[in-house]
């Protein structure tokens, strides 16, 4: 699959290294696994005059000769045999100061296996040899809390180091129909509804389905599902890197989130454990869930949890549970288990996909869904624009033929104290407004 979008994360590497040429610059790359990190490095700094190294969990010794023969070969003399990681960069700000460089370091938070204390001695480096050096220095990491620890945790060395930091976020809906539409010109719309649905917008998830022919939503659901499919692996591989083994709890919450159970009360009845802690850590920390609460009231009592990932969401919902499946060789009988309940799921689902689009494509101060305690009364979408002063709220169905808007309207008319001197308008939308 060829590149796509990332024109602003692009300009914002090149401006920064064109910087460096006059002072060092530390560019801090976040996002999750399969986001494109790498690839983006790659094409941001293909015509400039750079190094790519890759950090893997070996003896620091091992390591810095694995690394230097990598700058040799990138047409960087550093003389020597250089045993620590700290000297390695030393050699290379000093190469900088005479030749400007980009040097991209990848799955930095590798190091903290490698030795913990290297990054005390890349904190050293940096402040001694920034202000002589002319070296743009850009790392990234899949595991999201170590790299947030790294370098947002004032007891760690290198925080407030880095000079900018950039998140890569999964691709938005507009990108997603012109790969689409690249790849199946005459694509449905629930073929891009699959998309969305197991890949999120997730580059590499993405391709995967692109480069295997699986370009309309039956093949898409196949691929995904067959033997030694990435789909079926790659959330226990996302768990252990960022929880290690010991996981269980969070796995467990994050499966009830994914089943629609989205109250903490509920959770911590099924679970009979305090969820408190895990949910805040699965929010704050990894980013996996967010607690959504309802427009225009905003009632804390009745949050909402959800998966945020779409991936982990499907993930969590079908694979997960199913794992006895997986374990022996009967995707046939996960594939079932998924067909028989999709169709339902697909509604929450578009409801993501309308609300990411909204959020993309119009002007507002707030967007979510409203609910009442009673449980009477739900509209999927509200859309508030504070400055425009006018309220949007919008009934989602698959099937257009099923959209009520009289219902709608005696929903909106529930909240009409809430919202006096706002316009209100009523909307319906379906799959045929993806």
């Amino acid at each position: 699959m060829r590149f796509y979008d990332r024109e602003s994360e692009l300009k914002v590497l090149r401006d920064t290294a064109e910087l460096s040429r006059t002072r060092s610059q530390f560019t801090v790359i976040m996002g999750r696994r399969r986001i494109g990190k790498t690839t983006l490095m790659l094409k941001a700094f293909e015509d400039t005059k750079s190094v790519y190294l890759f950090i893997s969990r070996k003896s620091e010794g091992v390591l810095c000769a694995d690394l230097q023969n990598a700058i040799r070969g990138s047409g960087i003399d550093i003389p020597g045999r250089l045993e620590t990681f700290g000297d390695l960069l030393r050699a290379l700000m000093i190469h900088s100061a005479a030749e400007p460089i980009t040097v991209m370091i990848d799955e930095f938070q590798n190091l903290t296996h490698v030795n913990p204390s290297i990054y005390g001695d890349i904190q050293e480096v940096w402040d001694l040899m920034r202000d002589r050096a002319r070296i743009n220095l850009v790392v990234s990491g899949s595991v999201h809390s170590m790299m947030v620890r790294i370098f947002e945790d004032s007891r760690e060395p290198l925080f407030q180091r880095c000079t900018r930091k950039l998140d890569v976020s999964p691709f938005g809906t507009d990108v997603l129909k012109r790969i689409l539409s690249d790849h199946n010109p005459g694509y449905a719309n629930r073929d891009l509804l699959t998309l969305y649905m197991l890949t999120g917008g997730v580059p590499q998830y993405v391709e995967v389905l692109m480069d295997s022919g699986a370009v309309d939503s039956e093949a898409m659901l196949r691929t995904a599902l067959s033997p030694g499919s990435v789909f079926l692996r790659e959330g226990d591989d996302l768990m252990v890197a960022e929880f290690g083994k010991d996981n269980k709890v969070y796995l467990s919450v994050l499966q009830l989130i994914a089943s629609g159970i989205g109250s903490r009360a509920r959770i911590e009845d099924i679970l009979k454990v305090s969820a408190g802690e895990y949910l805040k850590r699965l929010d704050e920390e990894y980013g996996f869930v967010a607690r959504d609460l309802p427009m225009i009231t905003g009632d804390r009592r009745l949050g909402r949890w959800r998966v945020t990932d779409m991936y982990l969401s499907f993930y969590f919902r079908y694979i997960q549970p199913n794992q006895s499946f997986v374990e022996a060789g009967r995707t046939d009988l996960l594939e079932r288990a998924v067909r028989a309940d999709i169709e339902s799921y697909e509604g929450r689902v578009l409801e993501r996909y309308l609300t990411q689009r909204i959020r993309e494509e119009w002007e507002y101060t707030a967007v979510g869904g409203y609910w009442n305690r009673k449980g009477d009364v739900e509209i999927d979408i509200v859309v508030v624009d504070d400055i425009a002063r006018t309220v949007r709220m919008v009934e989602v169905k698959r099937n257009p033929d099923k959209l009520d808007m009289g219902d709608l309207r005696r929903k909106a008319d529930t909240l009409e104290p809430l919202i006096r001197g706002y316009d209100v308008e009523l909307t319906g939308m379906s799959m045929d407004d993806m």
